[in-house]
């Protein structure tokens, strides 16, 4: 890894290399946290987790041979190198950024309330028809997930597509000081971790810290469509890039024509540019995330052509609107996470869906002193929709079924106390042949209810 000397490390990290003896120009092969992830020559950082403390696996990564580890606690008796440092979060954070803007690469850093990933994963794919891309993986997006992202670089990468997730003030700022984006984007501004941000514009406050570290003649890019972000006029000079479904953004989108849950089509107007594009997954918000890609590809500059084959080559993730053709059952597996906004998008999208249409619904988490409340609209806006039965599931859930009952009283509804109790009765509640959307926060672990419906 480019300029990762034990000596290097030490130094950026402010720590004290020990043992080190004749390796301390030893460069790392590559850092990891996780101690079954060793290779040669790597440097280990002894993490204190909720249920695991990484310290009590030094000895052995040392004997699988790890070049050195990083460690809060002082060892003692010990006849390999390690770097005493005071925390090893920070350590890796100010590694990170040490490593980072040493490979001199651009750095396009995503947030927003909703769809950060699917977002990061349309950008990566239009990047990589002309570029070798990093991007982020699974949900390595916190102050702990983007250094260890960033330490996957490699030289011959040639751009970062990186997620940046926070719940709280400070986060965005401290990712950004790791990450210095060279272009921002802002997806949106929802309702999510209002327990530490208590509104929208507590929201919108915290991720325009992504600008904190943003050159003058870097980019933002910025949806245009959202109340919130459409405020924001200038940064620091820099004028943003608006995209939208409204032609008076920078990059927009007409023609806009639904082709059920294989997809959406529309074409994409980037100034005097345009061309037609199916993007191969559903849902108008797509055609956003679309538009994003195409103004990161143009700004990066690829042709129409290379924006349109990547948009086409979009694979889903499990758990991001994944769409599972089951033996009986066609499964939206949308449970990796849930708030308001992504609810009611999802809730759109099974509309399209053939034969039967039902949606299973769970708790959504950090939504502050109005999670009932929050909980109740989606119901209300569930009960608007052209569903054929709607199954909640968990305690906050209750109030998805009132708010359902509340504007459509004939729509068949279900009410589970558990998950568990719901996989017991899934046999009796689904039918051969129904589109199911199943959606929940992380916490309530929906990916079991996915797994259950598609044995």
């Amino acid at each position: 890894m480019k300029n990762l000397t034990l000596e290097n490390i030490a130094r950026v990290a402010g720590g004290q290399l020990i043992g080190a003896d004749d390796k301390t120009a030893l460069e790392v092969s590559s850092i990891t946290t996780d101690s079954r992830q060793i290779s040669g020559d790597c440097l280990f950082a002894a993490i204190v987790g909720e249920r695991v403390d990484g310290h009590d696996y030094i000895e052995e990564v040392m004997k699988k041979g790890a070049a050195a580890a990083i460690s809060e606690k002082e060892l003692t008796d010990v006849k390999h190198p390690y770097i005493l440092v005071e925390s090893t979060l920070q350590a890796l954070k100010d590694i990170a950024e040490f490593y980072l803007a040493g490979l001199n690469i651009p750095v396009i850093g995503i947030t927003g309330s909703v769809g950060k990933t699917s977002t990061k994963e349309m950008i990566a794919a239009v990047l990589k028809e002309k570029y070798k891309v990093l991007k982020t993986h699974g949900n390595f997006n916190n102050e702990l997930g983007l250094p260890l992202t960033i330490f996957n670089l490699r030289k011959d990468d040639e751009i970062a597509v990186l997620e940046m997730g926070i719940n709280d003030f400070g986060e965005m700022h401290r990712l950004a000081k790791i990450a210095r984006p060279d272009t921002c984007i802002i997806t949106n501004i929802g309702e999510c971790h209002l327990e530490n941000l208590k509104s929208r514009e507590g929201v919108l406050k915290a991720k325009s810290e992504i600008f904190d570290f943003l050159d003058s003649d870097g980019t933002i890019v910025i949806n245009g469509d959202d109340d919130k972000l459409s405020t924001i006029t200038q940064v620091n000079g820099i004028k943003p890039i608006f995209y939208g479904i409204d032609n008076h953004a920078d990059a927009y989108a007409t023609d806009i024509k639904s082709c059920g849950l294989k997809g959406i089509s529309c074409h994409i107007h980037l100034g005097e540019k345009e061309f037609a594009v199916t993007i191969p997954m559903p849902g108008q918000h797509m055609v956003y995330n679309a538009l994003a890609g195409a103004v990161i590809g143009d700004l990066y500059g690829l042709t129409p052509t290379q924006i349109k084959s990547g948009i086409e080559s979009l694979q889903s993730l499990s758990g991001r609107f994944n769409i599972i053709e089951a033996r009986d059952y066609t499964i939206i597996d949308d449970c990796y996470n849930a708030n308001p906004t992504s609810m009611k998008a999802s809730l759109k999208v099974l509309q399209d869906g053939l034969r039967r249409r039902v949606a299973i619904l769970g708790d959504m988490g950090e939504l502050g002193t109005n999670e009932c409340k929050l909980h109740q609209e989606v119901g209300e806006f569930a009960g608007s929709c052209q569903i054929d039965m709607i199954i909640c599931v968990g305690n906050l859930s209750q109030h998805i079924v009132s708010g359902i009952q509340k504007v459509n009283p004939d729509m068949p509804v279900l009410y589970f106390s558990d998950r568990s109790e719901l996989i017991d009765n899934l046999p009796k509640a689904i039918k051969k042949g129904d589109t199911i959307l199943v959606k929940a926060s992380h916490f309530m672990q929906f990916e079991q209810v996915v797994e259950a419906l598609n044995r």
